[in-house]
């Protein structure tokens, strides 16, 4: 049985993992879920710490007995200033990573995103090229700039001190797990796009589901691997972001496909 904390739990991710891998009996996992917040509905064997990751001692206290991290805890806005980008998504970043170590934890998954080459992406995109892990590094806003420095500190917690660390670049994840939820939402990406740097057939084929979100984690979780990037996208036709190196290495094995929901 490991114990997995996870931040940022009561946000849209870390609610999908906890609904899918969220029973011990099943997932082998014992949660401890952590965010700001002091409302978070637990299930039997899932246990609440409410801390503000910008207070490292809160961090590390929660590190304690801890197997491995899914770190998902940010400020997600593609327009968050930099008062808010620098305490939430770096400073945050550090403490959960600093507290991993002196803790010693000896695994993290980091929620990143594709953003964090978004200008790259978009040019792809006009070409119909998937984007690939290895894309030159270009953030399209400082939320971006945070997921490539977080990304950065993560090889570094590798290479200097011995530590897993993946780093899932997560396309666009939101809404209910049900398909009459999610056909109508990812028809209005295809139709209206999201701006810049995708467009209609871009936006839409960032899509993840909610239960293809999760096992992208749980597979993350479980690989021996000692540092990675990869995309978080469900098994999408045509493909935008390019996850044949998370089958590969990860084991992931999407479920759903934006183009088949957009066919029904």
């Amino acid at each position: 049985m490991k114990t997995v904390l996870v931040t940022g739990a009561a946000g849209h991710v870390g609610q999908a993992f906890r609904r899918f891998y969220g029973d011990p009996a099943e997932s082998g996992y014992r949660l401890r879920l952590t965010d700001r917040v002091a409302e978070i509905p637990a299930s039997s064997g899932q246990e609440v710490v409410v801390a503000e990751l910008t207070d490292y001692d809160a961090v590390l206290a929660a590190m304690a007995c801890v197997d491995a991290v899914v770190h998902l805890a940010a400020d997600t806005r593609g327009a968050a200033p930099w008062t808010s980008v620098l305490p939430n998504n770096i400073e945050a970043t550090y403490h959960v990573f600093e507290a991993a170590r002196e803790a010693g934890v000896g695994k993290v998954v980091y929620a990143s995103t594709h953003h964090v080459c978004g200008y790259a992406l978009g040019e792809d995109g006009a070409c119909g090229t998937p984007g690939l892990p290895t894309a030159p590094i270009r953030p399209d806003s400082l939320y971006a700039v945070s997921k490539a420095f977080a990304e950065a500190l993560g090889r570094h917690y590798v290479d200097r001190f011995g530590m897993s660390v993946i780093c899932l670049r997560i396309g666009s994840c939101h809404g209910g797990d049900e398909v009459e939820c999610q056909r109508p939402r990812a028809r209005r990406m295809r139709e209206s796009g999201a701006g810049f740097p995708y467009g209609g057939r871009e936006h839409a084929g960032i899509w993840i589901s909610n239960r293809d979100m999760a096992q992208l984690i749980h597979r993350s979780l479980e690989a021996d691997v000692a540092y990675g990037i990869y995309y978080g996208a469900s098994g999408n036709t045509p493909p935008v972001l390019d996850v044949s190196l998370a089958r590969e290495e990860l084991g992931y094995v999407p479920q759903d496909d934006v183009g088949e929901l957009l066919q029904n």
